[in-house]
Formats: C-alpha cells, structure tokens, sequence
C-alpha cells in the first residue's frame, strides 16, 4: 500500500512541479504585498484541489461516454505527458504551457500552474491505476506542497536562485517524461488487438 501510495504522490508531484513553477509565480507577484500573494494563492490552492476532484469523479463517466477505454487512456495521456516534457525540457520560458499573463488571479496560479494538463492527465489516469482515495490522498498532500511553496515563492527563489530551481524544473520534466514513456507502453501492452 505504502508503494502503490508513493507511486501515486510522486507522479502528482512530478506533473504539478511546484518547484520548477516557483521562478514563474515569483514573477507574475512580484509586485504584490506578502499578504495580497497569500490570499491569491489561498484562492488559486482551493480551486485547484477542485478541479483536481471534479477530475478524479468525473473521469470515468468521462470515459464511460466518449467510449474511451483506460488503456486508450493511458497512451494518449502518456504522449500528451511526453509532448509537454519535451516542450518543458527544450525551453525555459515555460511550465506546462503557460503564458506569462498581463493580470494574476487564480488563472494562472490554479490552472495550469498547479492543475495544468500534466497534472489533469495524471489525476485521471492516477485514479483508475492506484484507486481513487489514494489519489485524492496523493493530490491533497501535493497541493499543500505546492500552497507552502508557492506562498514563500520569493523568499525561496532568493534562497536557492533561479538557475537551481530551473534545473529541478529540467530534472522533474525528464522524470515526467519517463512517467510518460512508461503509461505508453503499459496502455499498449494492455490494448486487445
């Protein structure tokens, strides 16, 4: 249980990567008070956990109707895990494809910043792989990872720099990409042809 738990954590903590996120939310705030930073990532913390949840329900009548089986899942989640590894490893201007906004609010600090497509695809296919109540455990734990991180973003990017925090960035995406690899060949291996 302990590993199936473990597994289930570090895919989330991969996908969101709190961490690699920390350079982009310190400069979408920069301007703002400590306080005002807080109550938007309070804000930005609780609409990502329901997103996450309406993800984790919702998948499978998701599935259920568009006929969409797990394993067809698993592929296709795995090469848009890949795509956005790829896209994160090559460039530095960029976590899970978000765009540097003119106006902060819980868009992007929710979605994509902690619940970008890496971390939806994740959850979805998280719940079918290690059941439901360990992936809402899992998702849980990961968002107060990211809560206590992302509210001393500055303080924590004077710390460790940007240039190491892009480098856990690289490091959390080649990860995501062996996640990535490894749901495409599983979701293969399991297809009836």
């Amino acid at each position: 249980m302990g590993k199936v738990f473990l597994k289930s954590f570090l895919s989330l903590f991969v996908a969101i990567d709190a961490v690699g996120a920390l350079p982009l939310l310190a400069s979408l705030t920069k301007g703002m008070s400590l306080a005002g930073r807080q109550r938007l990532v309070n804000k930005s913390s609780l609409a990502a956990l329901g997103i996450g949840l309406a993800f984790v329900f919702m998948g499978q009548a998701i599935f259920d109707f568009l006929g969409i089986t797990e394993n067809d899942f698993r592929v296709a989640g795995g090469v848009l895990l890949l795509v956005f590894a790829i896209k994160d490893l090559s460039s530095s201007t960029s976590h899970q494809g978000a765009e540097t906004p003119s106006s902060v609010g819980i868009v992007p600090i929710a979605i994509p910043l902690m619940m970008g497509p890496a971390a939806v695809t994740t959850l979805m296919i998280g719940s079918k792989e290690f059941g439901t109540l360990l992936t809402i455990v899992a998702l849980v734990l990961n968002l107060l990872v990211a809560w206590v991180l992302f509210g001393r973003a500055s303080w924590l990017m004077q710390k460790i720099g940007a240039e190491a925090s892009e480098a856990i960035a690289k490091i959390s995406s080649l990860f995501l990409a062996a996640i990535a690899v490894m749901l495409i060949r599983l979701g293969i291996v399991g297809m009836n042809f």
